[in-house]
């Protein structure tokens, strides 16, 4: 059975960091792309960042860029979500996602492309 679990949220102050998990079991990352995802109360769910962990290729959203980091290990079959200078914005339940993506290159942005998704893990940046 092919799943992904997150892990990693919390509450946290502004300007403070959190690590989050996806950990992927039943399928090898190797040919996979993982992206990232959250949803904010009353909003849509928006992209953050993804990964094609087969090159490492990363895209990250407007939002996050120079504040996020992913990174992927692949022998822990296991993707990270770095996050610093937490905002009160950055608020939201994250959700990870995985599809095929058998030949690298620019990972999919939109939450449609991917197949299987995790159950989300709460982040709540606030004093």
């Amino acid at each position: 059975q092919l799943q992904v679990v997150e892990s990693g949220g919390g509450l946290v102050q502004p300007g403070g960091s959190l690590t989050l998990s996806c950990a992927a079991s039943g399928f090898t990352l190797d040919y996979y792309a993982i992206g990232w995802f959250r949803q904010a109360p009353g909003k849509e769910r928006e992209g953050v960042s993804c990964i094609s962990s087969s090159d490492s290729i990363t895209y990250y959203a407007d939002s996050v860029k120079g504040r996020f980091t992913i990174s992927s290990d692949n022998d822990k079959n296991t993707v990270y979500l770095q996050m610093h200078s937490l905002r009160p914005e950055d608020t939201a339940v994250y959700f990870c996602a995985a599809r095929r993506w058998r030949f690298g290159g620019n990972c999919p942005r939109a939450a449609r492309a991917y197949e299987y998704w995790g159950q989300g893990t709460r982040v709540t940046v606030s004093s």
